[in-house]
């Protein structure tokens, strides 16, 4: 007879080697195909006479689709499982990526922004939802984390492969920015198909889990559900939860650091240093991003090891707020790029402990809803970063000014967290 650690060291382990590089992998597509609208920018503003107000609008309508139909679309996956939900919503994401390569003006991008928020809506929380399905709690950040870390690499494999594509591909007389939305739309429509035969639903129904394995974790995630000791089931006790609404406010503050820098710094490297190339801008990029990926490692790790949630999470936001202030500040250009790195890694080393919080006091079936919710008043964001880059940027002609904004709302973010500590739940920490 195995021991209980010796089961639950080796069902963990297969868990997250047959989930989390897939889930990865998945979130590395989703999210390139989310943000190369910023890399194609460097050649397709100039192309459709798209002013830098009217690009930030653009950048952010995305989110204003996605927040709409985020909670239904989650709903629906609770109901009829992530398997399918998530296949249908990679396929139509990818469908729309590529129609985008055909527009001619800016009317046309606006609606195939918005129909790929409507078409990518619920993927993030219902995979956040996914892996609190398949580990326990003091394996949760690490997890999410894990699963997180395709943001930061999704840039470093996307802005030079997306700004190599800008110089190089140019096929049939075809404009690069076009083929960047063909090339790196079509791997959804592969990973789609991919999804609907690897996912499995619950632990229950995991046939790569041996009998003894399945019951354990089954086990595991139910006593970990239990010290919750809530039952926010239903969907208005959610919505009603002032602490669901706390949260949202955070992650909104947070995503406007994060999709505001995040579409305009290759515009902001451009105008560090005008006489780099489109894929010198890529190269450059990679840098903060790589830093980024270390740090949120480190810091997620540090996280589960002392199982401190709070601080984890509102710290780097604090930190990378100021950074970006004095990144608006400064006129020296090393000075401002490493402001730059530091606010990237402040904003990527929040997200594993934020994922955590939620599952503290949401029981399996309202979570479905607080995620969705969370992400969905979070996403808002989304398009108020882009948007405040955007007009300031015409308003001032430099983006110094948004970046001092958007760095406000960063410490802002950090502030506010520190109150997550005051619904803590009783019991063993997550």
């Amino acid at each position: 007879m195995v021991s209980g650690d010796g089961i639950g060291e080796r069902t963990v382990k297969k868990v997250s080697r047959r989930l989390l590089p897939f889930l990865f992998l998945l979130y590395v597509v989703a999210f390139l195909d989310r943000v190369n609208f910023g890399y194609a920018a460097l050649d397709m503003n100039s192309a459709l006479g798209i002013s830098p107000e009217l690009f930030g609008i653009l950048s952010g309508i995305f989110f204003i689709g996605y927040l709409l139909f985020e909670v239904p679309g989650n709903m629906i996956l609770q109901r009829i499982g992530a398997r399918i939900w998530i296949s249908r919503i990679i396929i139509s994401w990818g469908i729309v990526v590529i129609i985008t390569a055909a527009a001619s003006n800016a009317t046309e991008l606006f609606i195939l922004r918005f129909l790929l928020g409507v078409a990518e809506a619920g993927f993030f929380p219902g995979i956040i939802l996914y892996i609190t399905c398949w580990f326990r709690k003091e394996d949760l950040a690490r997890a999410v984390t894990l699963f997180m870390t395709a943001l930061a690499i999704s840039n470093i494999i996307g802005a030079p492969l997306s700004t190599w594509i800008l110089d190089n591909v140019h096929w049939f007389g075809i404009a690069g920015w076009r083929w960047l939305f063909v090339l790196e739309g079509l791997p959804a429509l592969v990973l789609g198909v991919v999804t609907w035969f690897w996912l499995t639903n619950r632990p229950e129904e995991a046939g790569w889990l041996t009998p003894e394995e399945r019951g354990w974790l089954s086990q595991e995630i139910q006593k970990g559900a239990t010290r919750q000791g809530e039952k926010n089931t239903g969907f208005r006790a959610v919505i009603r939860d002032p602490r669901v609404w706390h949260l949202g406010i955070i992650y909104c503050l947070m995503t406007i650091g994060l999709y505001g820098l995040g579409f305009w710094m290759p515009q902001i490297i451009r105008s560090l240093n005008p006489a780099f190339s489109n894929f010198g801008i890529g190269l450059v990029m990679t840098v903060p991003f790589i830093i980024a990926l270390l740090a949120m490692l480190a810091w997620s790790a540090h996280s589960d090891r002392t199982g401190e949630r709070v601080w984890h999470t509102g710290l780097p936001p604090f930190i990378g707020g100021i950074a970006l202030v004095v990144a608006g500040l400064v006129r020296d250009p090393l000075t401002a790029f490493l402001m730059l790195v530091i606010a990237t890694a402040g904003i990527y080393c929040f997200f594993g402990p934020f994922w955590t919080i939620p599952a503290m006091f949401l029981a399996e079936a309202g979570a479905a809803v607080g995620f969705a919710v969370i992400n969905s008043i979070g996403n808002a964001g989304g398009f108020i970063g882009p948007s405040l880059l955007g007009v300031v940027t015409q308003a001032t002609g430099s983006v110094s000014t948004g970046l001092v904004a958007i760095g406000g709302c960063l410490i802002l973010c950090g502030i506010l967290a520190a109150g997550v500590g005051g619904y803590r739940p009783t019991g063993p920490a997550p």
